[in-house]
């Protein structure tokens, strides 16, 4: 009976390692939501992007950017050569926040995580505990990344040498995010605080004065691309009168352009049209190839 009982409890203890171990597997090879990805992204006063590499490459949008300047840097062509990533191949896809700490991304694609061990060692930076830091051209653009899968690059670029140990903490969830393959959140009240936001956003915050909150996203429809907004004022009769300015400055583009240009960013702008939903100004906008082909070749 002695005999019994132990073999039981051996089969029983046996059995737990054995969930244990499964269960630790499934952990680390599950590939985490984009809701669940986004959750550890800083938010707070910060300007999201979100951009699906993978569907661009299906609809044939990546490829118009196959040449664009940046693939042409020696810095950018070393990079691809020692680490063997390049993004128009690698990368599926990118969610950004331009934080007032820094700037994060959360990267999916195919890494070789020994080749960017080995490229930041030979830059002068070391990685412990599979967790890299780089410095950066500037003191203030301190580079750090980890593997948080491996498919998906946890990076952060600020004043903080570990400043991508903040992509492992999980936030509050975000509000309703749009399903286009490429978005982004920009909480206006941010942009003339946030000094990691591209140049122009102070311009673009007073156009949108009135606005809480907007939306812009991309989808590729057809031969072109559509790109949509969605502004939250904090009232109907501030959207009425973003809608209206949004009007008249597109109306001042076609007086001032006889002909619009698919090439030319006016002529872009000017084939906006824009509506209003009680708090909400929704526009939309078609961009053709020929646009993206001109941002892709550095025309802009």
């Amino acid at each position: 009976m002695y005999l019994r009982n132990v073999k039981f409890r051996l089969l029983v203890v046996a059995a737990v390692c054995a969930t244990i171990v499964a269960g630790v597997a499934l952990y680390r090879a599950r590939s985490f939501s984009q809701d669940a990805l986004l959750r550890r992204l800083p938010s707070d006063g910060a300007v999201i992007v979100s951009i699906d590499f993978g569907e661009l490459r299906r609809a044939g949008v990546l490829k118009i950017f196959g040449g664009a300047k940046v693939t042409e840097e020696p810095e950018y062509q070393a990079f691809v050569r020692q680490t063997g990533f390049d993004y128009l191949n690698d990368l599926d896809g990118a969610l950004i926040s331009f934080h007032p700490s820094g700037t994060y991304f959360l990267l999916r694609g195919r890494f070789n995580w020994r080749a960017l061990e080995e490229y930041a060692a030979r830059q002068g930076g070391d990685c412990r505990d599979s967790f890299c830091r780089v410095a950066g051209s500037v003191a203030a653009r301190r580079i750090s990344f980890f593997a948080l899968r491996k498919n998906i690059m946890a990076l952060a670029v600020g004043a903080d040498a570990s400043a991508a140990v903040r992509l492992r903490t999980v936030r509050p969830r975000l509000a309703e995010i749009p399903g286009d393959p490429v978005w982004t959140l920009i909480p206006i009240a941010a942009l003339k605080q946030n000094g990691s936001v591209p140049a122009g956003a102070a311009g673009l915050a007073e156009t949108l004065d009135g606005a809480r909150s907007v939306v812009l996203a991309a989808a590729p429809e057809g031969a072109r691309v559509a790109v949509r907004l969605d502004a939250t004022c904090g009232s109907a009769a501030q959207a009425t009168a973003l809608a209206t300015r949004l009007r008249d400055i597109t109306a001042h583009l076609r007086d001032a352009v006889a002909t619009p240009d698919p090439k030319d960013l006016g002529g872009v702008l000017a084939a906006g049209v824009f509506e209003q939903k009680e708090a909400h100004v929704l526009g939309r906008w078609p961009v053709e190839r020929e646009f993206l082909e001109s941002l892709a070749g550095g025309a802009l």
